[in-house]
Formats: C-alpha cells, structure tokens, sequence
C-alpha cells in the first residue's frame, strides 16, 4: 500500500480524472480511504449523498473486481451505463440477461476484464457463482440496501441474509455496508449479521440543502397540480398518489391538460411498468405518477420536483420519497398536499394490523406525519429532528414556512370555542360536526342531536368551516387535541387543551402566506443561461438516444448549469466544469463547446465571465 500523502494524492486525482469533480462531498473521502486501506465500512448516507462514488473511485484503484450487491435490478443497467460513460469498465449479473449475455460476462469476470460488477443478493447464494469469485482477485464487497439484512428495518429481505458469510467466504476482502435510513438499532444489527470488524462508521447528516419543502391544503389537488407543474415547464418530476385508481385518474387529467404524464403502480403489467419507468428514465415524458411501488428502482438524478398528492403514512416513507429529487444537488421542490381526509383513509388500513404493537407505532408514525404537515414550524429541521439531528441555523432559506411571511397569532379565544363545542358535546364527535356546530350550520344532523341548543352555536360564524377546521388541525399538531378512533375519529381534549379551555394557559400559532421557491434563473444565469440550458438539454437528450441510455449519464442537469455559468470557450475550460470527467471530455466535450459557441454567435451580448 501507497503512503497517506501518495494516497490521498491518487484518490484526488482520479476524482478529476474520472469523476470530474475536483471536491468531494462530506464524508466521501473518508469512506473511500477506508476501502482503500482494506477496512470494513458502515456508512448511513441519505439519498443523493453520492454514495455510488464512495465504491466506484477506489474500484478504479485496487486491483481485482469490485462486487456490489444491490437488489434494485431495474437500476443496475443505469449504474453500468454511467460507470461506463466515465470509462470504468462494469458489468451486471441478473435475471434480465440472456444465457448467451450471461456467459459474456462471466468470461469477462474471469478474464479480469471488469472492474465493477453489480449482483443482486441471490446470486451470492449460488455455489457455481462462489466458486467463480474464489478464482478472481475481488477488491472489496459493497453492500447496497444495506438495511435489508435487518428484521428491524423498514425493508426486511430474507435472501439477504446469506450475505453474513461474505466474512467467512472472503476473509481478507473488505466489505462495505450503505443504506439511506437506519436507526442505531438496526445499524447494530447490519453490522452483526454482515460479521463487520471494527468498521469505520458514518452516519451522514440527512440535510439536503438543494430541496425546498413545502405543504399546501389539499382543496382542489388537480389545479394546484396544474399550477405547480405550470411552474416547472420541461423538467422531470415524480407524483406519488396512494392508491392505483387515484393514479390512473391523476395521469389522465394531467394528459387530459397538455401535461406528458405516465402512471406507474403495480396492477400494470411487467411490460408496461419497464416501459413507463424507461421513458421517464430517459426523458421521453416529464412526469410520472406513481404509488410508492415506484422510485426505489430508479437512478435518475435529474428529478427536479416531487409531490406527494396524498399524506404518506410515516416521516421515513416521506423522507426518501423526496430525496429521489436533487440526486445531482442542484435545487429541487417538494410539494406535499394535506387533507384532513387522508387521515381516516390511513387509519383504516392501520386499524386492520393485528398486532397490537405493531398497529400503535404504526399509529405513532402517522401522528408524527400529520404534524410535520400540519404544524407550522421550519420543514426541514421537524424532518431532521426525526433521524435525530438537530438544525442549529433560524432560517434555513428553503421551506415555506422559512420563505414565507409568517407571523405569531395568538389563537387561544378561538381555541376556547372550539373546545367548548367539543367539550358540551361529550367528546364523541368528529372535527367536521364540531365545525358545524361552531359556525351555526343548520344540518339534519346537529338538529336531531339538538346542538343548536348548546351555548356554543354559532359562536364561531365570524369565520367559515375551513378555518375551524384547520384550526382543528393546528390543536392536534400542538397536542392540545387528539384524534381518537377508527376510520372517522372524534376529537378529544388533552390536559394541555383542558388548560387552554378554562383560561390555565394561552396558545398561538404561525400563520404563513403561500411561498414560492427561488428562481432557479440563479443556478443557470440569467434568463440568457436559461436558453442556453435548454439548447444544452437538447443536445444531452439527442446523444443519449443515439448512445441508448438516460441523459443524465450523459451529463446531470448540475454540470450543465455549470456550463451556463462559466460559458466554456475551449476544451480546457470545458475540463474544468464541475463533472466532466476525461472521458466525457473526450466523448462529448467538442459538442457541447460547439452549442455553446453557436449560442453565443446568436446573442447580440455575452454573458459576464
């Protein structure tokens, strides 16, 4: 082994040379030197970390193949087409290949004529496939998905718990363990069952500062999706919806109204999922709706807007949802629509688990949820919060509630009169009733109970049902109500309402105005770089097609931005663009350098250098 200083200086240079970075991200370079240095790893790196690099750079340094073992089959063709876009030669072993394909690539494997090579977790299980690593030097063993091997992660495989002889197999082969989410609990266990020795570990932090979040009231889901993929023209975005009728229905009325949309859920046939999945991969249709069976299969780092049309049913779910947008780290949005309706609809499903325990944290996570959405505090540090990190910063500059104008309200009179309604009425009835009964409404339902006879009727018709509503919300996001039930749930008072309602204690909240995110126009210079982005766009679809694989292998929405701004003239200016390595300098350098000459010779003014 090299010295630490010819060491590092390698890793960097290989970086630049290959990856066409001249930076890494946090955490990065130690992984890699970990690996390098023959040590096992554990790393917890959110999606969109760069984790992918963490295997390939030292794989393009150590001697032998690098196995990695991941169980998204449908992703693996898209990894080996950008491993080979940067000149690494990799290969994948899956069902997906032909015999004839198949014995190709074992003959490569044996010829060491394959740096990395992608497995999924059964074909470790093979005793012929075994017998074949035994006969070839392996570099070291990636673990993909790693919170698979654990019976306490959200994604539980028991094929993948024939990788804990990876030790026993290869002993002196390091192992490197990944995954997106794992609690302490399951991070002891992957590094058990996979036999890990004194690995170095990390836990990445689950900021992603490029995404804005933001939650909307869920009234009209179809125009306020109209509107907010009126604001992204072009770019490529991911709908998930909660059932597959609300698919169907949502992927229509987007074609209906001029919008390229595909639907993805799992009642589709094989076919037509590779199919819909391959054209939003490739850029063929912008937006793809989809339930959550979507997504995991999927390496696209292009994806510039998520929106959730329905509450997810936890914080977890949600989180990695959203980080499937800004894969590149340029700035991506996160819509999330919440209606007090598709708590019920959740509750109901919760309420058919059998097991008492599993049903309360199931129910624990919904609550957590509903009060991400509802409550009116910064976005991203009630999502960090969750996985246990901390947000120190006042402002963090991209969340509406952030960006928005928002000011404190004292809302304890108001308050008072809603939980007096609930209170006279026993405690028995939902939000919507009480509602009714505040504002005045004169239904079937509250004259044969005789609500109109009670004090607080129509206490509360200065304002419409909505705001009772949502203040409703807003006294559960503060524990100052609960939600009790089944699949219609009364409202309750907590001791914390009970002190509200007889004057013990006050209570306020933040109320917001609607906020947009930033103009990207920043990220790409002006309106004159965003022309020139889509002509670049263009260029990167035209060569993807001509070459069979997704643009973003090409180049990724960020390296073209970073052409925008820096307007390279040569090929060694075009070599210092963030992610331009020497092969895609080689390959696609002189094309892009003539767009943007081309561009330029059309404008009757140059951009600021």
């Amino acid at each position: 082994m090299q010295n630490y200083p010819s060491q590092q200086a390698l890793i960097h240079e290989k970086l630049r040379s290959v990856f066409g970075f001249t930076s890494f991200r946090p955490n990065q370079e130690s992984i890699v030197t970990s690996v390098l240095n023959k040590k096992d790893v554990f790393a917890v790196m959110p999606t969109g970390g760069g984790k992918s690099l963490c295997y390939q750079l030292p794989a393009t340094i150590m001697q032998g193949t690098a196995i990695i073992i991941s169980p998204l089959i449908a992703l693996m063709k898209d990894q080996v087409d950008a491993a080979l876009a940067s000149g690494i030669t990799a290969a994948y072993l899956n069902s997906s290949l032909s015999p004839k394909e198949m014995g190709g690539v074992l003959s490569s494997l044996e010829n060491g004529e394959i740096t990395i090579l992608y497995i999924a977790p059964e074909r470790f299980a093979m005793p012929q496939f075994i017998d074949t690593l035994k006969n070839i030097p392996v570099s070291f063993v990636a673990v993909d998905e790693a919170h698979c091997i654990s019976e306490w992660g959200h994604d539980f495989r028991p094929d993948y718990l024939g990788l804990s002889s990876i030790k026993e197999l290869f002993p002196s082969v390091p192992v490197a363990a990944f995954t997106a989410t794992a609690t302490l609990k399951v991070q002891g266990d992957i590094i058990t069952r996979l036999n890990l020795h004194e690995p170095h570990s990390i836990r990445a932090s689950f900021n992603r500062p490029n995404l804005f979040y933001q939650v909307e009231r869920k009234t009209d889901s179809k125009k306020q999706l109209l509107e907010f993929i009126g604001r992204h023209p072009n770019e490529s975005g991911i709908i998930y919806r909660t059932t597959r009728d609300a698919v169907m229905e949502t992927s229509e009325f987007l074609k209906a109204h001029g919008v390229s949309a595909l639907p993805y859920h799992a009642g589709l046939t094989t076919e037509e999922r590779s199919r819909n999945q391959e054209a939003f991969s490739r850029d063929e249709t912008p937006v793809i709706v989809a339930t959550i069976a979507f997504g995991m299969g999927i390496d696209k780092s292009n994806v510039r807007f998520v929106v959730h049309a329905d509450l997810p049913k936890n914080i977890e779910a949600y989180y990695q949802e959203t980080g499937r947008a800004g894969r590149d780290g340029a700035p991506a949005d996160c819509l999330l629509l919440y209606g007090r309706g598709d708590i019920p609809k959740i509750r109901y499903f919760i309420d058919q688990i059998q097991n008492d325990a599993e049903r309360a944290i199931a129910l624990e996570k919904l609550n957590q949820m509903s009060g991400y959405a509802s409550h009116n505090v910064c976005r991203r540090r009630r999502l960090l919060a969750f996985f246990g990190e901390s947000y120190e910063k006042d402002n963090c500059v991209s969340c509406d509630i952030c960006c928005g104008g928002v000011e404190q309200t004292d809302i304890t009179v108001d308050s008072q009169i809603l939980m007096s309604a609930i209170s006279r009425t026993g405690q028995r009835f939902g939000a919507g009733h009480i509602a009714d009964i505040v504002t005045g409404a004169d239904t079937k339902r509250v004259r044969e109970l005789r609500h109109n006879e009670l004090k607080t009727y129509g206490a509360g018709r200065h304002k419409d049902k909505i705001y009772w509503r949502e203040l409703a919300d807003e006294l559960v996001a503060q524990e100052a109500l609960r939600l009790e039930g089944g699949r219609y749930p009364i409202v309750t008072l907590t001791q914390k309402g009970n002190d509200i309602l007889f004057g013990k204690r006050s209570i306020s909240a933040i109320r917001k105005d609607k906020a947009r995110p930033a103009s990207r126009h920043g990220q790409t210079g002006g309106e004159y770089g965003a022309a020139l982005f889509e002509k670049l766009r263009k260029l990167r679809r035209h060569l993807a097609l001509s070459q069979q694989v997704p643009p973003y292998v090409i180049f990724s929405d960020k390296t073209l931005y970073e052409m925008c701004r820096s307007f390279p003239v040569s090929m060694n200016d075009m070599a210092k663009v963030s992610g331009v390595g020497e092969m895609k300098l080689r390959k696609y350098g002189q094309a892009f350098l003539d767009e943007i000459t081309q561009h330029s010779n059309t404008q009757t003014e140059r951009p600021d250098r």
